[in-house]
């Protein structure tokens, strides 16, 4: 493992932490989710993805906050983590989730779709009665 690798999932656990304890704004969920951090190499840069559950609006308004507050959290992860510089942070709404679950319904419903046609077909495999 990489040391860009090490130190941006302690940044991600770090962050996470500050989302969920410390970022007061009602407009950020109760259930976000710190996804993923990718960090450049020169460690001046953070893309961090989040995920939250809610409406396509309650998410843009999430996003938006989050981006108001990347000066505090920055600060935070300075507090939080002995590092020599603090990188630039990019939020991205991470939809991977709320993929996954749809996937997983279509599936399933795809499926059931399958039990009914193998249902309708089987009566016909009946053996048939002879009236010699």
């Amino acid at each position: 493992m990489e040391r860009t690798d090490r130190i941006a999932a302690e940044m991600k656990r770090v962050v996470s932490d500050i989302i969920r304890t410390e970022l007061k704004d009602p407009r950020i969920p109760v259930v976000t989710s710190v996804t993923r951090l990718k960090l450049a190499k020169d460690l001046k840069f953070a893309k961090i993805y989040v995920s939250f559950l809610g409406s396509d609006a309650e998410k843009k308004a999430a996003m938006q906050a989050l981006k108001a507050s990347s000066g505090l959290i920055r600060y935070q992860i300075g507090q939080k983590m002995t590092i020599r510089a603090l990188p630039e942070l990019n939020f991205a709404l991470d939809e991977s989730i709320e993929y996954g679950s749809y996937m997983t319904e279509r599936i399933a419903q795809v499926r059931a779709e399958d039990k009914l046609k193998e249902a309708a077909v089987e009566p016909e495999d009946a053996p048939a009665e002879d009236n010699a």
